[in-house]
């Protein structure tokens, strides 16, 4: 029986290339060259965290991280900006999460959409992934289609398509 799966998941050695790149140009910025700004990806949790002198150059260096991320084609739905920054003495930090997995309400929208299409297509959530299974990969397809269509603020991937 054909299946694939709805994944959201974010390569973190090109996240890591793309955070390289953007510390990089902050040392070349002159706008930024003494704002003791820093950048550090954990690839464990994976979490950025920013640290510098104030606001603007805060909005500044994210804008650099969205647009490295962009042109090392990772979506920038990938982070979640949501997370107020927060003063840690003199300096400002702000954490980025990158968004991994489907979470569930996003999960039971994509089922939801997925069941209004009336396409004969099983859909079933297993932990951060959503299985597809149908008896012809045409339907599979009209799927992947209808799910690339909509915005479910993270990105989605299609892995793993068997037949």
């Amino acid at each position: 029986m054909p299946s694939f799966d709805i994944v959201s998941k974010v390569d973190i050695q090109t996240l890591d290339n793309a955070i390289n790149v953007a510390r990089k140009e902050l040392n070349n910025r002159y706008d930024l060259r003494d704002s003791k700004t820093e950048i550090d990806l954990d690839k464990k949790t994976p979490l950025i965290t920013i640290t510098t002198a104030n606001e603007m150059s805060l909005e500044t260096v994210i804008d650099i991280i969205l647009t490295r991320m962009a042109k090392q084609g990772i979506d920038p739905k990938a982070l979640d900006l949501s997370h107020q920054h927060y003063k840690s003495g003199a300096l400002i930090k702000k954490e980025l999460k990158v968004k991994t997995g489907v979470d569930k309400e996003t999960s039971k929208k994509i089922i939801k959409d997925i069941k209004d299409s009336k396409i004969k297509v099983t859909a079933s959530i297993m932990d951060n992934i959503i299985r597809v299974s149908g008896k012809k990969i045409d339907d599979l397809q009209q799927i992947i289609a209808i799910v690339r269509n909509k915005d479910y603020g993270i990105p989605l991937q299609f892995d793993n398509m068997k037949s």
